[in-house]
């Protein structure tokens, strides 16, 4: 059956009616399939696929959701900032179905009266995130990282994505200009694509509950867009460095394609920063938010060299279009890395001026 065969055939497992429920594709992701179901009174659930050639452990995603559901459901509520969209079970009772070729369905709350947005353009936007992200890190705190598996190991690791990049570029037989402009630009971050890893194994930074994934996609806000109200796509949340999340976020946040012309956009950084460092002080030390530029800087680098490596090797991880996507996608986050470089100082100035009000 096709993918949206299949999707049929899952939401009816998870629809108590007898009609046919109505099926949307939702949001952007690059990596799983996801639709909104409504069915005939009206109710609306999440369904996804996981995609098991990325996710090849679906049954610890699930594990792992289970964990945060429980341990968000045993904090008082005073500090259950966000909302975690709860398991929809099918008739059976079941969290999740297996389909005919052996991949995992799941069907989860829809959060209504909730909204994404495409970009961020105000600061006040920019501070919703900052402090959504940092309310984020502070509800799974106190959670031990042993009880999360490792459901993608490896991810968030730049060495690993580097040396896998080598091993694929000894494959490549001819080049174009626009693939020799991006592996220059993949060389020229060599150096600096272990700064966190060698922090990490000093021990000046230590692992947490990281979210793996917080783009603009998977923030939603409230329709005022004042406040984020959950993050959802929790299926890379694992132990790692914080620092990786919130690299993440400011480059999805603050990245900007103006007239074909990616950069960065520190006016939406700062606000960004300051948010979450009011958030952040109750779980980190100055050790540790030492190295958030490092951090913001590297992770550009970091997605463009696996954009690139994805196009080296046949576009099989990320979705594409047309052939050469991947490629262009690393070439635009290699130029924001750049633009990143280019605002060192005034970045490094707002945030020795966040330490300085500590």
């Amino acid at each position: 059956m096709s993918i949206p065969d299949l999707a049929h055939w899952a939401a009816r497992q998870f629809t108590r009616t007898a009609s046919p429920p109505e099926l949307a594709s939702l949001g952007r992701g690059l990596i799983n399939d996801t639709f909104k179901v409504t069915g005939p009174a009206g109710d609306c659930f999440v369904l996804q696929r996981l995609n098991s050639r990325v996710l090849p452990n679906p049954a610890a995603i699930l594990a792992n959701y289970r964990v945060l559901l429980a341990h968000r459901r045993n904090l008082p509520q005073s500090r259950r900032h966000l909302r975690i969209p709860h398991l929809r079970l099918t008739l059976t009772g079941q969290d999740h179905l297996i389909d005919e070729a052996g991949h995992l369905w799941r069907a989860l709350q829809y959060l209504a009266e909730t909204r994404s947005l495409a970009r961020l353009t105000t600061p006040q936007q920019a501070r919703a995130v900052g402090t959504g992200l940092g309310r984020f890190h502070a509800l799974f705190a106190d959670l031990a990282t042993d009880c999360l598996q490792d459901t993608l190991p490896g991810f968030h690791v730049t060495p690993r994505y580097l040396e896998h990049y080598d091993a694929v570029c000894r494959q490549v037989a001819s080049t174009t200009a626009e693939l020799e402009q991006a592996m220059v630009q993949a060389e020229a971050g060599r150096s600096r694509a272990a700064v966190l890893e060698a922090a990490r194994l000093r021990g000046d930074l230590r692992e947490r509950v990281t979210h793996g994934d917080p783009k603009l996609d998977n923030l939603l806000f409230d329709q005022a867009c004042s406040r984020v109200v959950s993050l959802i796509d929790l299926d890379t949340v694992k132990a790692g460095l914080p620092h990786y999340d919130l690299g993440d976020c400011v480059r999805s946040c603050c990245g900007r394609n103006e007239q074909g012309t990616p950069a960065f956009d520190l006016s939406l950084c700062i606000p960004l920063l300051q948010a979450y460092h009011a958030q952040s002080l109750r779980f980190t030390t100055p050790g540790e938010r030492h190295y958030w530029y490092d951090a913001i800087r590297l992770i550009p680098y970091e997605l463009g060299l696996r954009f690139l490596t994805d196009h080296l090797a046949g576009n099989i991880y990320f979705k594409v279009t047309h052939p050469d996507q991947n490629l262009h996608r690393a070439l635009a986050q290699f130029r924001i890395a750049d633009s990143v470089e280019q605002q060192k100082e005034p970045l490094l100035g707002a945030l020795a001026q966040l330490e300085r009000q500590v």
